[in-house]
């Protein structure tokens, strides 16, 4: 690492430091640490020359590693991960982010599925400006309340202040749907399906995290209007089963599916739905995404009307629903280890790795061939690969760099394996480590990285389920709160019930709070009272603190 590149990353993680904590002493390890990867120490895993009688090369292991452990300092830890597996960069604007091709890669994988997946339903593609008109904001009262704090505005331009100020949208039912009530006039006209893959601005919080809470974040946006609510209804759910497959699928993330409760419903919809995720570590709940039932809420503030085939003016019913990048700080929270980041297969934008392991006196022109033909088979078989050929740094740095950056699959070819027509494959999740012919490599690859997604998904579920606790009385309920776990609770639904709890659990770490009412209902035998008010049950309801 030359002077310039030591530099850089003594800044970053000072940027670190600056974000998340005021403790000086995490500052001083981390550029200890730093100064360490320069003393690289001897590895015990090492492999035999092609020759008996050449001497071993003993791999170098290095210094690049995290500072802070996942279950020790959850923040700093995830802080460091983000940063050194170089997913993002701290920009100069605090809770702005550099979103990095590491994370930008992830992100299109997620789009190209996901737009693939719409496009079925109908649904288009579109695009709407950033900037919102202060009167077009602030015509649905009860929708902008939620997020006035957040909006930010435009004031000046150059030196001239504006006579109007002009918001930059925290989200686009204001911006797009005057023009819906312009486009549809006529039953002809529905069902009208849009969608946007846009960023948006929320500049209201004070503790910015990267990915899942920034001041500007990209997703998507869909923005649906149908002629009745059975049609809006359906597609709500669609949706939403959409969202659970982008986290059980292809984040490996297992989430609960939903309904929030009317004081967590987005503000001015008729009902919400969401994908509930859990972060075993922290013991928060994070809202992966959500589809929402406008009803005719928006309809009655846009006056968008329509004339049906008998010639009757009516209503539309709106869906609006959205998923963004938190998605993948979401991924990091769950999977990640003290090594560093942690990938799914089916996101990682390179699957496997290929390392050459040079010896004393080996053909490593040879090694380096090998290594490129490696990776064109598994590019040929559409596998996302790529060697590492760099001689400026030794396997054990490569090893600890790749680790770092999450890869899920690392191959190492050295002269024992050139010899015996075989590659060593290190699995990321578990480091085991395996010998796989060249004849049949393709194949094993393949069967490696599915089972690499399933073990994340099922670890991942385990740490989840071990978490979940049901409590039928309010003692229940707080010892369960304060072990951090996930909480499955009888309740009367009742808003004021509900505020109660927040009132009563609020503390140092955030008031506690309904996550989802999941569609999939324990039984919910007779006489069985709420677990706050001592009133008749009517559903069982997770509950927990959350991002």
């Amino acid at each position: 690492m030359d002077n310039n590149q030591e530099e850089k990353v003594m800044n970053t993680l000072k940027d670190i430091q600056i974000e998340t904590s005021n403790d000086s002493k995490t500052s001083n390890n981390k550029a200890k640490k730093e100064k360490e990867k320069k003393k690289p120490s001897s590895s015990s895993d090492k492999k035999t020359g092609g020759g008996g009688s050449k001497k071993k090369e003993v791999k170098k292991e290095t210094g690049l590693g995290l500072t802070n452990k996942k279950d020790d300092n959850f923040g700093e830890w995830y802080s460091e991960v983000v940063v050194a597996s170089e997913m993002i960069e701290y920009y100069d604007i605090s809770g702005c982010y550099i979103l990095r091709p590491w994370t930008m890669s992830i992100w299109e994988i997620m789009q190209t599925f996901f737009d693939g997946e719409i496009k079925k339903m109908k649904v288009k593609n579109c695009y709407f400006p950033v900037f919102v008109s202060g009167s077009a904001l602030r015509r649905e009262e009860d929708h902008i309340e939620g997020f006035a704090p957040e909006v930010a505005w435009v004031t000046k331009s150059g030196d001239t202040e504006l006579d109007l100020p002009i918001a930059i949208r925290p989200t686009s039912e204001t911006v797009m749907y005057p023009y819906y009530s312009k486009w549809i006039r006529g039953h002809r006209d529905l069902p009208l399906k849009l969608n946007q893959w846009c960023n948006v601005v929320r500049w209201e919080f004070s503790h910015p995290t990267p990915f899942i809470r920034s001041r500007e974040f990209l997703w998507q946006e869909g923005h649906t209007a149908f002629a009745t609510k059975e049609e809006a209804d359906q597609e709500v759910l669609e949706i939403l089963e959409l969202y659970r497959r982008i986290y059980e699928e292809f984040l490996a993330i297992p989430v609960v599916k939903g309904k929030k409760s009317e004081l967590e419903k987005f503000a001015g919809g008729l009902y919400t739905t969401s994908v509930e995720a859990f972060i075993p570590n922290t013991g928060r709940g994070i809202q992966g995404a959500t589809s929402h039932c406008l009803g005719q809420n928006f309809a009655k503030m846009f006056d968008i009307n329509f004339e049906n085939e008998k010639g009757e003016r009516g209503m539309v019913w709106q869906n609006s629903w959205a998923y963004s990048t938190r998605t993948i700080g979401v991924m990091v929270m769950v999977h990640s280890d003290d090594k560093g980041l942690v990938l799914p297969p089916k996101v990682a934008s390179v699957q496997v790795v290929v390392v050459p392991v040079p010896y004393k006196d080996a053909d490593m022109q040879g090694i380096f061939d090998a290594c490129t033909n490696t990776v064109r088979t598994l590019n040929e078989a559409g596998l996302r690969a790529e060697e590492d050929l760099r001689e400026n740094y030794s396997p054990g740095w490569k090893y600890s760099h790749w680790e770092m950056k999450g890869v899920p699959v690392r191959i190492e070819i050295g002269p024992k394996d050139m010899a015996n027509n075989q590659v060593r494959v290190v699995r990321r999740d578990n480091s085991s480590k395996i010998d796989i012919p060249t004849s049949n490599l393709v194949e094993k690859i393949k069967d490696i990285l599915d089972d690499i997604q399933q073990s994340l998904f099922y670890a991942a579920k385990q740490k989840r389920d071990a978490c979940m606790k049901v409590a039928n009385t309010w003692e229940e309920f707080t010892t369960a709160l304060n072990e951090k776990k996930l909480i499955l609770a009888p309740w009367c639904d009742e808003e004021e019930v509900e505020k109660d709890v927040k009132a009563r659990t609020k503390g140092e770490m955030g008031a506690c709070k309904t996550l989802c009412t999941p569609f999939d209902q324990p039984e919910l035998p007779e006489g069985t009272l709420c677990f706050a008010s001592g009133k008749p049950a009517k559903k069982w309801t997770y509950w927990g603190r959350s991002y």
